[in-house]
């Protein structure tokens, strides 16, 4: 008696190869003045931008364009594109909200921070807008690297043109969130070089954005 799951009832099979293209990840696309933007998939991520219709070049992300990530790339978009993030950089990845894009950037950029970024994800949102702080023409990631190398964590804080001492990463530790507002960093990076800014921050264990904004506003009256 023929089985019931003879070849000729049985699904065919698939070759491997086939099965492979079906599980390639998705990038992020978002559009920023005009223009469409995305980030290819984990391992090889780049950042990309089109310009002409299905011509990408690879590029930076501008730091004026990080508003248009966190507004024009999902929720659901994200949980998509990190399931194919490895474990160690999907949890660094997850600390972030609207900056999450400019973390992205900070962690493929100088993959060597992680576990520095980790301790101090705060950290993260200054090198994110390194260009801004310092000045100049061109983004310096390779630098950033080098410093850290050479250097460690206190290096990068003095190149970054924060106070290069462990009071400084005490602090940083204990901003409660690490996606501190873009027009928050400078004046924070200016408080840290005043004595009564660092003892008021230094007593406080979890710092808000409201109470890192109330000691820069307090210095600056």
């Amino acid at each position: 008696m023929n089985s019931p799951f003879s070849s000729r009832t049985r699904a065919p099979r698939h070759p491997r190869s086939s099965v492979l293209k079906t599980v390639a990840g998705p990038d992020l696309h978002w559009i920023h003045d005009g223009v469409r933007h995305r980030v290819t998939v984990w391992p090889d991520v780049r950042f990309e931008r089109e310009v002409s219709p299905g011509e990408w070049v690879a590029g930076e992300v501008d730091e004026s364009a990080f508003a248009s990530t966190a507004l024009g790339v999902s929720a659901a978009q994200w949980r998509r594109y990190l399931e194919f993030v490895p474990v160690a950089e999907r949890v660094f990845l997850g600390r972030f909200g609207f900056g999450r894009m400019a973390a992205l950037q900070v962690l493929v950029r100088c993959p060597g921070l992680l576990a520095e970024l980790n301790d101090v994800p705060a950290l993260t949102a200054f090198l994110a807008v390194h260009l801004s702080l310092r000045g100049g023409d061109q983004p310096c990631w390779a630098e950033i690297s080098a410093v850290f190398e050479r250097d460690g964590i206190f290096g990068l804080l003095q190149w970054l043109g924060l106070p290069a001492s462990r009071q400084t990463l005490t602090i940083m530790q204990n901003i409660a969130d690490p996606d501190l507002p873009r027009s928050l960093l400078e004046p924070l990076r200016a408080a840290l070089w005043e004595p009564e800014a660092i003892w008021a921050l230094s007593h406080t264990t979890h710092l808000t954005d409201e109470r890192l904004a109330a000691t820069c506003h307090a210095l600056a009256a």
